[in-house]
């Protein structure tokens, strides 16, 4: 089962992409496993094969700037010695100074209902989760933007991550609830302005302008989750050690995951000690890591798995990473 993982980014070519639309491709699983590290590998690999890539980290202890030894931000930067690579790095503080211009347009707009959105965004602000709201909402940019192939993300540890991927059926409900108290004040409104013809109409609230707005977001939002539910757009990968802890907070995950129907097609093991070890401790560990990998295969054994060898060096610099790239998927292919 081990080298099967070199089939799941066969089908990724720009005939296909053309016709289903960009890839998604997310790394999760515990903290201190190697997300990062296959996510840069992967991203490696996409981009030598001629596709546009982007990688987004959502994590806000983002670890892609030590794996390419380069400075990242908020907006695609280029990889450097790799054409067609870009990472972003998501700044929650940005994303939200972002999203407060966006409310202030409607808050021009909407004088009437300035001090209760000014009030929750103040809430949002200092509420958790608004590492995981910045990031979903980096994550609609791409929804229907051709300007990648393909996109992964190099999540957070898991908790953070099952948040991140919940929003969209949350914010889904609360966008339906909005739209519907926007249509009940609208027509209420309609009814007031015949009742007082003589408002000025510099104090008029569009209040169709408004709801067309929650619409489109509202529209965003499904898309997405269809997306995220589509095994031919996203894949979902759990990276592991062999380590028991690890394995079962990625079971745990991946029970989640089914609920929110995103699609696991792969496990990675990381850091297996190699079978050519001469010391005494190394032995010891590797002989422990073959009774986790059954583990491994009792728990995933439905689902594409690879193994990663423990390096000698850090797992960081474009040729490690591409030799992890070559683990995972081979050698490099021209795709059409």
């Amino acid at each position: 089962m081990i080298s099967k993982i070199k089939d799941t980014l066969k089908g990724i070519t720009k005939k296909k992409l053309e016709q289903e639309g960009t890839k998604y491709i997310m790394f999760g699983g515990k903290g201190g496993v190697g997300k990062t590290t296959m996510s840069a590998a992967t991203g490696i690999y996409c981009a030598e094969q001629g596709l546009k890539t982007v990688i987004v980290s959502t994590d806000p202890a983002h670890s892609l700037r030590d794996s390419f030894e380069q400075e990242f931000g908020h907006e695609p930067t280029k990889v450097k010695g790799i054409d067609n690579l870009y990472v972003v790095e998501i700044d929650p503080h940005k994303a939200m100074e972002e999203y407060k211009e966006k409310l202030k347009k409607q808050l021009d707009e909407n004088p009437m209902l300035g001090g209760l959105l000014e009030e929750q965004l103040e809430m949002a602000a200092l509420s958790p989760g608004t590492d995981e709201s910045a990031a979903f909402d980096v994550f609609l940019r791409y929804i229907d933007n051709n300007d990648f192939d393909v996109v992964i993300f190099d999540t957070a540890p898991t908790g953070h991550t099952l948040r991140f991927l919940g929003l969209p059926e949350l914010m889904d409900r609360y966008m339906t609830k909005m739209i519907k108290f926007k249509k009940q004040i609208s027509g209420m409104m309609k009814v007031m302005k015949k009742l007082i013809p003589f408002s000025r109409e510099e104090e008029d609230i569009d209040y169709d302008k408004v709801l067309k707005e929650l619409e489109e977001m509202k529209k965003k939002i499904t898309k997405a989750r269809e997306i995220l539910a589509d095994p031919n757009r996203t894949s979902f990968r759990l990276v592991v050690i062999p380590e028991e802890m690890s394995i079962l907070e990625s079971e745990r995950a991946m029970k989640a995951l089914e609920k929110y129907r995103i699609p696991v097609d792969a496990v990675i093991v990381n850091q297996i000690i190699p079978e050519d070890v001469e010391c005494d401790f190394c032995r010891s560990r590797r002989k422990l890591q073959m009774s986790r990998l059954k583990m491994i295969e009792e728990k995933f054994g439905d689902k594409v798995i690879a193994h990663v060898p423990l390096l000698k060096t850090e797992a960081k610099g474009i040729e490690t990473l591409r030799e992890i790239a070559k683990i995972l998927y081979g050698e490099k292919k021209n795709s059409s």
